[in-house]
């Protein structure tokens, strides 16, 4: 029988209840899905398929009511929430639609901030920073404000503070939602050379062109995941 401590990441059975109005809305049913380590995968669904429920549960934001979720080994619903945190910041680094950089800080301190919450050293959190900005072809933008960036820069920035913590999972949440189609095919490449590094990629959208860039794509729709199959990148 296979050990937790040897499954990079395994959900079975995952259902996700929530009490509304006196009736129970149920956003997953009976969710079972593993991913290998080094993947690159697409949940793609339309809106109100249960995704962004999927994806607060796959980045530990929020707990199923049942079933079992394994990652890097650890049961996660056995766990409390300064577990919760500490495995957030180390193992998934979060990309969003939109970027969701700090307005006040600068490209490279936006960056850090990961590593702040993980007691890094400033000097070896600068000196990371630096190395993860010049990573998405930002080395000459480190010092600037966000405001002072494109939204495709806007998102590199986003990808590298990710990054940063080197962690096990990226999982990024309509990464080329608020881009125009040039950025965000220059965003989709480089998640492709990321995934060429064996980082795991888990990309959650409803466009199914953006998802077509993933390696394996699997449907979520009304709480439920359907495999959509395999192909080459």
């Amino acid at each position: 029988m296979t050990m937790a401590e040897d499954i990079f990441f395994r959900m079975t059975e995952i259902d996700k209840i929530y009490p509304l109005e006196g009736e129970d809305v149920h956003a997953l049913k009976k969710v079972s899905l593993s991913i290998d380590e080094g993947e690159y995968l697409s949940v793609l669904g339309p809106s109100g398929s249960g995704k962004s429920t999927l994806m607060n549960i796959i980045g530990c934001l929020d707990t199923p009511t049942s079933g079992e979720y394994i990652l890097q080994g650890r049961e996660v619903e056995d766990m409390d929430e300064l577990e919760l945190a500490e495995l957030r910041n180390r193992e998934i680094g979060f990309i969003f639609q939109n970027s969701q950089l700090l307005p006040r800080l600068t490209a490279r301190k936006n960056v850090e901030l990961p590593l702040v919450y993980a007691g890094v050293s400033p000097k070896e959190r600068r000196e990371r920073a630096e190395a993860m900005l010049e990573r998405v072809g930002l080395a000459d933008r480190m010092d600037h404000m966000p405001n002072q960036l494109s939204g495709g820069q806007q998102q590199r920035v986003a990808i590298a503070r990710a990054m940063v913590g080197n962690p096990s999972i990226l999982l990024a949440d309509e990464p080329t939602g608020a881009l125009n189609q040039k950025t965000g095919a220059q965003i989709m490449e480089l998640f492709h050379e990321l995934n060429d590094e064996k980082r795991t990629v888990i990309m959650i959208t409803h466009d199914l062109k953006i998802a077509s860039h993933a390696r394996r794509v699997v449907h979520i729709i009304d709480g439920g995941i359907s495999e959509g199959g395999l192909h080459d990148a």
